[in-house]
């Protein structure tokens, strides 16, 4: 199987010493810096996070109107993608324990997602960011579902990957919560069944908690907002004219008795039926955007064409430099303003983030262009690119790699600083322009 030359091979031993040094630089003038106004930045992100799922709930007390089904989903999934990005997954990477907060703080966080916080970091923090790209020890390369780089052994199972990443994109969440159980290792019989049987247990106590919330709680308390209108305003909202109850209870039953109930029922229900209705949709639609916000950040991080992975014989022996090295050279970031890179969780750079994952993530537009820097000196890539080339590449590849074959993509050559990259075709009118002035002696 061809594959794509290693983009480290150039660098020499002492290179690579020198590499390590300077990224570890970097990571010790931030942690050297933090401070005060680090700390009000991620209390001002909780805080926006909960106002928006407050306006969200809010809004969606009227959720049979359209126009506050809209604006209370939009509010209620924005709130969810930010408490999934932003706050949870950085704040379990343990970016914030530096601030010693017993409420922000790696070990008592829990958040709003379908994964234990225990079973997350483990193959996220350790094996993820350890092994990362390492083919045959990264559980990420791909989730253990997908070929995702042409040298994974192709398998028939694999033609039917465009279809079910649609479901994974849509339910991501169940996803990654069963993709961190290990499947790999359970089939090996590499993980004892009792530490199965804890995953699943913590699984489902994470679902049940989902679905009271989202899928019970909130739309019943919808209802009997709309319920408790309707009585004090005698009738005067508008409903539909029948119960969907009422309606089932006549298809089961024609009797006079369930006629009677059923109209009491027509009377009293229609409305409070659709407010539940409206507002487990609403929640359920909030859902799905979080997890395809989340997948799209993810996969336009780690599978575009410009990543490279590495065979286990590459990363045998590997220095500290080495990992910073495949560290850079293994992640992709995505072009976007501050505002995106905020819903994103700063996973927009997710070379910064790789490098340095226990770093504030506020903190990695501020080093992006020491780490370009350092990228143009020892001659390595910066893989970067706006969020529509990110993900059509990686879904280019989910496509074409779900038949047999494939050959890696062509890769980035060494990062060149944006002023290398324009050679003017003669001199430039502003140059020309000052060249024209009288001499300051003949003034």
């Amino acid at each position: 199987m061809k594959t794509a030359p290693n983009p480290l091979a150039h660098l020499s031993d002492r290179q690579l010493q020198q590499l390590a040094e300077e990224f570890d630089a970097i990571h010790s003038a931030v942690y050297a810096d933090l401070g005060e106004s680090d700390r009000r930045y991620i209390k001002s992100v909780i805080t926006a996070q909960r106002q928006l799922a407050v306006a969200g709930r809010a809004l969606l007390l009227g959720s049979i109107y359209p126009p506050a089904w809209l604006a209370g989903t939009a509010c209620l999934g924005m709130a969810k993608i930010l408490e999934n990005m932003e706050i949870g997954h950085n704040i379990m990477h343990g970016q914030w324990d530096w601030m010693n907060d017993p409420d922000i703080h790696s070990t008592v966080w829990d958040w709003d997602t379908a994964s234990t916080a225990e079973a997350w970091k483990h193959s996220h923090n350790y094996i993820h960011h350890t092994f990362t790209n390492i083919r045959g020890k990264d559980k990420d390369l791909g989730y253990e579902i997908m070929r995702i780089d042409p040298n994974q052994k192709w398998s028939p199972v694999y033609l039917a990957q465009p279809f079910y990443n649609v479901l994974l994109m849509a339910f991501f969440e169940w996803g990654v919560a069963f993709h961190d159980m290990d499947i790999e290792a359970i089939r090996a019989g590499d993980k004892p069944m009792s530490e199965v049987w804890r995953d699943l247990k913590g699984i489902a106590a994470k679902a049940r908690a989902q679905i009271t919330k989202d899928y019970l709680g909130w739309p019943l308390v919808s209802a009997a907002a709309f319920g408790a209108a309707q009585l004090v305003l005698r009738d005067r909202l508008p409903q539909p004219s029948t119960s969907r109850i009422g309606k089932g209870l006549r298809a089961i039953s024609g009797s006079r008795r369930t006629d009677r109930v059923a109209n009491v029922l027509d009377r009293l229900l229609p409305g409070v039926e659709r407010a539940f209705l409206a507002t487990l949709a609403a929640s359920f639609a909030a859902n799905i955007m979080r997890n395809v916000w989340a997948h799209a950040i993810i996969f336009c991080g780690h599978f575009p064409d410009q990543t490279y992975t590495f065979s286990q014989d590459e990363v045998e022996n590997e220095t500290r430099g080495g990992w910073y090295g495949r560290q850079l050279v293994g992640a992709a970031n995505i072009e976007g303003s501050p505002l995106f890179h905020i819903i994103s969780g700063n996973l927009g750079y997710q070379v910064e983030h790789h490098l340095f994952p226990d770093m504030p993530s506020s903190r990695y537009a501020e080093i992006a262009p020491k780490v370009k820097d350092l990228c143009a000196r020892y001659e390595l890539p910066y893989n970067s690119g706006p969020l529509a080339r990110q993900w059509a590449m990686v879904h280019r590849t989910i496509a074409r790699l779900a038949f047999p074959g494939g050959e890696p993509r062509p890769k980035p050559g060494p990062y060149r600083p944006e002023t290398e990259r324009f050679t003017p075709n003669g001199h430039s009118e502003s140059e020309r322009f000052r060249n024209r002035l009288p001499d300051q002696d003949k003034v």
